[in-house]
């Protein structure tokens, strides 16, 4: 099932969300960028930057502005019918300087009831 994340009316990009634990309430899976993705990559840049995955020490400061900055995007999560979905967090790791241009994953916090009765058949 494709769904788009938006910032305000521009699409993001899309990913399938192949991968959840709904008694988290938590889905991710590959993230397909949109051209409006330029937008909001700095931010999600941020925390590639604050937490390196070659295993250096995270840098707090960072990770703090990339919190601030990511909820202050408001970005939006829509089902294939563009019906908005509840979510509490919306998360972009985004790799590709260090990895290339595949390592895009997104992770999702997803707080609305009907989605997971409807995602999981309770």
């Amino acid at each position: 099932m494709r769904h788009t994340i938006r910032l305000q009316s521009v699409v993001v990009g899309y990913s399938e969300l192949e991968n959840i634990e709904s008694e988290l309430g938590r889905a991710w899976g590959a993230f397909r960028p949109a051209l409006g993705y330029e937008l909001v990559q700095p931010v999600f840049r941020l925390f590639a930057q604050a937490v390196p995955r070659d295993g250096s020490p995270k840098n707090s400061e960072l990770l703090e502005r990339y919190y601030a900055a990511r909820d202050a995007l408001h970005l939006r999560l829509e089902d294939p019918d563009g019906r908005l979905i509840r979510t509490s967090a919306i998360h972009i790791a985004d790799y590709t300087v260090e990895e290339g241009s595949a390592a895009l994953e997104v992770d999702v916090l997803i707080s609305e009831e009907r989605y997971w009765e409807q995602r999981v058949g309770t």
